[in-house]
């Protein structure tokens, strides 16, 4: 009969996970909770920014196709531009042009850091934009309508 080899364990040594020595268990322990502390707090931050994103740029008086044409119209400079619902499966990224591929209107300065050529959009400012050119669209259709 053989007998088993000794272990280097002593009874009430905690059983640690592997990779894990004992001089950095406790090291560990702390790391791991700091990092699901992390993990838990940028969940909830994705939570709340689309639906605080939304908000900002005018929903519920703009629909979210709205909010994307607006965003796109002051981006590139460009009124006649509209996002694409639903959006082609054999678009960008699964091939085809990427979106808005050789558009020429955008007033950004273009550099090593790329500076913008339109201000911030502030609190529901789409929600204005939106209904001026709307006003614009119909002051135009009206003087060239027959009457």
């Amino acid at each position: 009969m053989t007998t088993p080899a000794p272990t280097t364990k002593t009874p009430n040594e905690p059983e640690l996970p592997l990779g894990t020595t004992p001089p950095y268990a406790r090291m560990h322990k702390w790391l791991k909770r700091g990092i699901f502390v992390c993990l838990f707090a940028l969940v909830i931050e994705g939570a709340f920014t689309v639906p605080a994103l939304a908000l900002w740029y005018g929903w519920p008086t703009l629909s979210f196709q709205e909010i994307c044409d607006e965003l796109y119209k002051v981006r590139y400079s460009d009124d006649t531009l509209e996002c694409e619902y639903p959006y082609p499966l054999g678009g960008a990224p699964f091939g085809g042009p990427p979106e808005a591929a050789g558009q020429q209107t955008a007033e950004d300065a273009w550099s090593i850091q790329p500076k913008p050529g339109w201000d911030r959009i502030g609190f529901r400012e789409l929600v204005r934009r939106h209904d001026e050119r709307i006003a614009r669209q119909e002051a135009e259709a009206g003087e060239v309508a027959p009457r």
